[in-house]
């Protein structure tokens, strides 16, 4: 049997049409399913009975279950969730002014080795199916119906634990259920999906055809520093990320988001801030300056405000546009792993 929710328009469309029922059977069954938030298929009372019977036969309603909530002062939500198979991941609300981005595990742990990341003290156990993907979604939307006050998740950023490109099919379908009028129908630019740097699955991203964002975590402006923060560039260095990256680009016609987190004494320097500029000149993108979470186990620091200010007024000065990221959860486990990493 399927979890229905690991089921993307498309392939509930032919799974229908292999029943020998009419293409708009999936579309209805995606609106009970999300818009009517139905929970069994006995709530369906314009399907058939005997239909009912044969669905049920082959899909069942499933989600990860709250293991542990943390809620901060700012408003932000983050969620230790348990998985099927005990496995547990974490999934965070955080709270904008222009509304509610939920940031989506991808992975049970990650293999990706960033020197300075709290999601690889776990190494990784397996990919995250559709459907705790998904999950994710429904749980976060349930919460915020307790509460009241009639908000639900308005933007995805698929940059919680794990690499997103290194489970991409799934990934993919998850943003096209995140995406789908029938489901959540948010926005294909209000969802972001983030990668350390998998070259081939840029260009794959890039011709999908979907104008769903994306987010590279770039940290390093050079090779060698790259290197020694990121496994990742020791099969994709910076040239042919670059490259990726123009692809997606010129493909897409959407702007790309480097996210460049400061370490104190490490590529915090102005001079980092020069070779930055020159790297990504002429390409249609903006920085994403990020305040480091400190982490005790990796031995890294944050650089202090005056650093962050003088390197964004440094981007600023050689015409890249940047941004600092607003800070959330400083009162709860903030950083990406955190509360996992707690619970091992």
């Amino acid at each position: 049997m399927n979890n229905i929710y690991g089921i993307s328009h498309e392939k509930l469309v032919q799974a229908m049409l292999a029943k020998g029922q009419k293409s708009y059977r999936a579309t209805q069954l995606f609106s009970w399913i999300y818009e009517k938030k139905a929970q069994s298929f006995d709530e369906m009372s314009d399907v058939s009975l005997s239909f009912r019977e044969v669905l049920k036969g082959e899909y069942y309603f499933e989600v990860p279950k709250i293991y542990k909530t943390q809620k901060s002062e700012d408003g932000t939500i983050k969620l230790l969730l348990e998985l099927g198979d005990g496995h547990k991941i974490e999934t965070a609300l955080l709270r904008y002014n222009y509304g509610n981005a939920l940031c989506v595990s991808s992975q049970v742990g990650c293999n990706m080795g960033c020197s300075f990341c709290a999601s690889g003290l776990l190494k990784k156990r397996r990919n995250l199916e559709v459907d705790e993907m998904v999950g994710q979604i429904l749980i976060m939307n349930a919460l915020l119906n307790e509460e009241g006050k009639g908000e639900v998740v308005t933007h995805i950023v698929v940059m919680g634990t794990g690499e997103p490109f290194d489970n991409f099919e799934n990934v993919m379908d998850f943003v096209r259920i995140a995406n789908h009028p029938k489901a959540f129908a948010i926005g294909a630019r209000r969802i972001t999906v983030s990668t350390c740097g998998i070259v081939p699955r840029i260009y794959e991203y890039a011709d999908v055809g979907m104008q769903v964002n994306l987010a590279i975590s770039l940290h390093a402006s050079n090779d060698a520093l790259r290197s020694k923060l990121m496994r990742v560039n020791q099969a994709y260095p910076l040239d042919k990320l670059i490259e990726a990256v123009k692809y997606y680009v010129f493909k897409t016609g959407r702007r790309v988001t480097f996210e460049y987190i400061l370490l104190s004494g490490v590529n915090d320097a102005v001079a980092y801030a020069d070779e930055l500029s020159d790297l990504i000149r002429g390409i249609e993108a903006y920085v994403n300056l990020i305040p480091y979470n400190a982490i005790d186990e990796k031995g890294f620091r944050r650089s202090d405000d005056i650093a962050v200010k003088a390197f964004q007024n440094q981007l600023s000065k050689r015409g890249i546009t940047s941004t600092v990221r607003k800070e959330f959860g400083a009162d709860i486990d903030a950083a990406c792993g955190q509360l996992r990493a707690k619970e091992k």
